[in-house]
């Protein structure tokens, strides 16, 4: 089994990396630019036995995403999973303060490139194409749910295309051996908060959640392993949330 988890450096898909391992996949950490971050967990993976690579590329670069799965196979072998994790946000605004570049840019990470990374995983794991099958899982976000105003409605947006996204294609590849689903995550405590300037976002929101704490990456992780999984064999199309009932 080898599975492909982009943004595999940190957050959520550091989290998904190790389970992954630990559960026995050969893992390919995709990462865009922090490459010690990666690499300490290839390594990490391999000093218990493991097997796991860790391969550069950008998802919004079509050119990129072929080559993501080329060296994979090369290193790994076939691709049997994906975990579509990669994405980015930027400083909370309003939709009126914000500009056409800065929505192209959230839409070509957080949208295209999943849909460009499961091309390439439909390519090689269709039944259509001579491959065995595998799964997809698309990390969405409760953003897409509630739509972020006030601090980034451009992000949330993205979020409910890959949703959207997700639905589609698994009817589109339901008899082709290939299971697609997503997982919405709540409040987690991720890098991703600083990015968006308020490090501390989700103390200050966890107050919106029933469960009234703050979700770990851990915890989103096991939705994704389990997804993947075979357990999760008659499950497709399907958001998982992971919000601590909100």
């Amino acid at each position: 089994m080898t599975m492909i988890v982009t943004g595999g450096s940190r957050g959520i898909g550091a989290a998904t990396v190790r389970l992954a391992a630990e559960r026995g996949y050969a893992v390919c950490v995709n990462y865009l630019a922090a490459r010690d971050a990666a690499e300490r967990a290839v390594r990490a993976i391999v000093e218990r036995g493991g097997r796991a690579a860790a391969v550069q590329a950008d998802v919004s670069v079509e050119s990129d995403v072929v080559r993501l799965f080329e060296e994979t196979t090369a290193a790994l072998g076939p691709v049997t999973a994906l975990v579509n994790n990669a994405a980015t946000l930027e400083t909370q605004m309003r939709v009126d303060a914000m500009d056409a570049a800065r929505m192209a840019r959230i839409f070509a990470v957080n949208a295209i490139g999943p849909m460009l990374c499961a091309r390439e995983a439909v390519r090689r794991m269709s039944t259509r194409f001579g491959g065995r099958g595998g799964a997809i899982v698309n990390v969405s976000s409760v953003a897409a749910k509630y739509g972020s105003a006030g601090e980034y409605v451009d992000y949330a947006a993205s979020k409910g295309a890959i949703e959207t996204f997700t639905v589609g294609l698994a009817r589109e590849v339901a008899e082709e051996g290939i299971r697609v689903n997503g997982v919405r995550p709540g409040f987690i405590y991720t890098e991703m908060h600083a990015k968006g300037g308020e490090p501390a976002r989700v103390d200050r929101v966890k107050k919106l959640v029933p469960m009234q704490r703050g979700g770990q990456a851990e915890e989103v992780a096991r939705a994704i392993l389990w997804l993947a999984s075979e357990e999760a064999s008659y499950v497709t199309g399907t958001i998982l949330d992971v919000t601590g009932g909100r």
